[in-house]
Formats: structure tokens, C-alpha cells, sequence
């Protein structure tokens, strides 16, 4: 598990330089069934970690470039009616693939964000009265510009909380911006990359998940911790149960691909910012990075042991 683990992380930092930690939370989310919202200004390779990480698991991928002009139907799919057999012929959307990328989510209307959620929450879509199965694995990652900038629509909760992480990939580190000024632009090889698992491997290691131990003395600190987001006046919302279940499941399959068959306080904590930072809302703060911060005053709030 491991030497594969780090396979996969070896390979999608050929071309997304100096960001191991950002990798391995992605590969995290994906290995934990869930769906990836990163979020970053333009430019900071959100769609080059995207391409990359489709073609190192070996999964079919495309692409929807999201515009105020997008319709839930240029997702999702059309059926059209042909004179030559007088019926309707579905013609199925970029929806129906392994891994879509929703690039620049929050650059389309609420309403064409929502045509995702039944495909993200029930892996499915529901089309003229019909119910069609979409692919396995299905994983959405989603890109998103900070709605500070123009021309944005804030996604709401319902759908921020579709995502099981959030992760931002920040600037480059100096030593890994000097490599691409001198190597050039690396978001042109991610196409060479192979694939290093298969689709059974992936999916036995999405079993492989509930399998890893998380002993009653970390249940209980996970439940303090959630507790506390619920009590802290500073927060607004505390995290629901499907959010614990979330930060839990995270942490299940972080420990696993460091190679451990049981949950430690370190997995949580690891894992934690990109759980909950965008589930959780400042009552006096409404900016979107708000969440970041009251994840670090939980963690520090809430003693491991319980004293």
C-alpha cells in the first residue's frame, strides 16, 4: 500500500511541483469516495493537479469549462428527437465519466451548480423522468476562484457540503517556482502521465478504508472536537453528523495510506482544515477563509486525552 501511495504521489509531482501534502489530501478524498473542491486564484495549477491525478489512476476524464451561460443540460444531457425512428435518442452529457472536472464551478448560477448534486450525493442522474447509473468509480473535482473576484456566484451549503474536502494549493514554494521557470510550463506533460493502479485496485482500496481501526478513545475525541464547533459562540453552525462521518472516513484512509491499520489523533488533526474549514462559518466573519481559522481554535481548544 504504501510504495503504491507513494507512486501515485511521485507521479502527479512531476507536474505539480512542491506539493506533496496538497497531493496526498487529494488522493485522500478521492480513496475515500469523496469529491474535491479546490480553491485558489487562476493560475496556481488547480486544473494540472485535475488532469494529472485522472490519468494516474487510470480513469476516464472530461472537462466543463463552468460560464454564466451554462445550462444544466451541457452537464447532464439532452435527448433529441430523430424523424428517422420518431423517438427520443438520449445523448449523454461530460457528467457520464469517471472523473469530471468542474472548472471555474462558481463562475455558473446556482441553478446549473445544482444539476450536480444528485450525481455527486447518489452517484446517478435523473433525466426526463429516467434514472441512468453513472460510472464507478465517479469522483467530481471541482475548481473555484475566491468570490472575491468578479463575475462569482457563492456556492451555497447544500453543495459546499457535497464536497468531502476543500484544498487550496497556494503559491509555490521558491525552490519548486525556479524548476518551472527553468523547466517550463509542466501543465503541458500531464498528458504523458500513466497510469500506476487500476480500477480494481482503486475500488478494493475504497473497501480496504472501513476496514482501518478507530478505537473508542478517538471516537471520543472526535465527538469533542465536533462538540465543540457546536458550542463555540464564534462559530455560527457547528458540523453536522454527516460532517463527523466525513472527518472520520478522511482520517481512516489517511492513516491507511501512511501504512497504519488504526486511527491516531494525528490522522484527525491532519486531515481536519480540509474536512470542515468549509463547512464551518464565522458569526462575525463571513469571508471564506473564516473556516481555516476556527479549525485551528477547535484543535486547539480540545485536549486529546479529554482532561
Amino acid at each position: 500500500m504504501n510504495e503504491l501511495v507513494d507512486t501515485l504521489v511521485r507521479r502527479v509531482g512531476e507536474v505539480v511541483l512542491g506539493k506533496e501534502q496538497q497531493i496526498k489530501l487529494a488522493l485522500t478524498c478521492l480513496l475515500a469516495r469523496g469529491h474535491l473542491l479546490l480553491e485558489d486564484l487562476p493560475g496556481m495549477g488547480k486544473t494540472t493537479l485535475a488532469h494529472a491525478l485522472a490519468n494516474v489512476l487510470g480513469l476516464s476524464y472530461k472537462r466543463v469549462q463552468f460560464t454564466s451561460d451554462l445550462l444544466p443540460a451541457d452537464i447532464l444531457g439532452v435527448s433529441v428527437f430523430e424523424r428517422n425512428t420518431s423517438s427520443f435518442t438520449f445523448h449523454p452529457g461530460p457528467v457520464f465519466t469517471q472523473l469530471l472536472l468542474a472548472d471555474e464551478i462558481n463562475r455558473t448560477t446556482p441553478k446549473t451548480q445544482s444539476a450536480l448534486l444528485e450525481a455527486m450525493a447518489e452517484y446517478q442522474v435523473t433525466i426526463d423522468g429516467e434514472t441512468r447509473q453513472l460510472p464507478q468509480p465517479f469522483f467530481v473535482i471541482a475548481t473555484q476562484n475566491p468570490s472575491s473576484q468578479s463575475g462569482t456566484f457563492p456556492l451555497p451549503e447544500s453543495q459546499l457540503d457535497r464536497f468531502l474536502m476543500r484544498v487550496e494549493l497556494g503559491y509555490p514554494s521558491a525552490a519548486a517556482e525556479l524548476a518551472i521557470l527553468r523547466g517550463g510550463d509542466t501543465s503541458r506533460t500531464v498528458g504523458q502521465l500513466a497510469a500506476a493502479i487500476t480500477n480494481e485496485q482503486l475500488l478494493a482500496i475504497q473497501a480496504s478504508v472501513d476496514e482501518v481501526h478507530a478505537s473508542d478513545a478517538l471516537l471520543a475525541y472526535l465527538q469533542r472536537l465536533v462538540h465543540c464547533t457546536r458550542s463555540l459562540p464564534e462559530i455560527e453552525h457547528g458540523l453536522s453528523t454527516r460532517g463527523a462521518l466525513a472527518l472520520l472516513r478522511c482520517a481512516r484512509t489517511w492513516a491507511l495510506i501512511h501504512g497504519r491499520g488504526h486511527v491516531l489523533p494525528d490522522d484527525i488533526q491532519a486531515v481536519m482544515p480540509a474536512v470542515v474549514a468549509h463547512r464551518l462559518r464565522s458569526a462575525a466573519d463571513m469571508s471564506d477563509g473564516s473556516g481555516y481559522a476556527l479549525v485551528e481554535q477547535v484543535l486547539n481548544r480540545v485536549d486529546v486525552l479529554g482532561h
